[in-house]
């Protein structure tokens, strides 16, 4: 029993980093049209988000968490046109966010998928634990 109990903890540590995945993804999606607010200013910068493996002593198994969230400064800014906009340059552009929308919801979208792989995974165990407690009331 304490097998299934320990399934149920795994997958609650996926669901929780997927949730914390899913927010950064939606940060960087809200943010995807903010432009830089003076031409001295960088806009908002994307973020990343990546995992590790972490040894949870209390269960006794490896989990995945949240290693780092940390902004991606290898993509350029991309630069629009907008002469009327207070973060133009001299030349009338303004640095945009270095989000790519397509980019965010596919990841969101795989995101979605694990969290609900995890979710199943819980309810999977669940059952199997009320159907070994009906076996043992028999």
């Amino acid at each position: 029993m304490s097998e299934l109990f320990g399934a149920m903890g795994i997958s609650a540590h996926g669901m929780k980093a997927q949730s914390t995945r899913i927010r950064v993804l939606s940060e960087n999606l809200a943010n995807a049209d903010t432009a830089a607010p003076t031409p001295d200013e960088n806009p908002y910068t994307r973020q990343k988000i990546t995992f590790k493996n972490e040894l949870d002593r209390s269960l006794g198994y490896r989990t995945v968490g949240v290693d780092k969230i940390y902004q991606d400064t290898e993509e350029d800014y991309p630069v629009k046109y907008m002469p009327d906009h207070p973060g133009a340059d001299e030349n009338g552009y303004v640095k945009m966010p270095n989000v790519n929308s397509l980019i965010e919801i596919m990841d969101m979208k795989e995101a979605q998928r694990s969290y609900e792989a995890n979710l199943s995974m819980i309810e999977q165990s669940r059952t199997m634990i009320l159907q070994t407690i009906d076996l043992l009331r028999r």
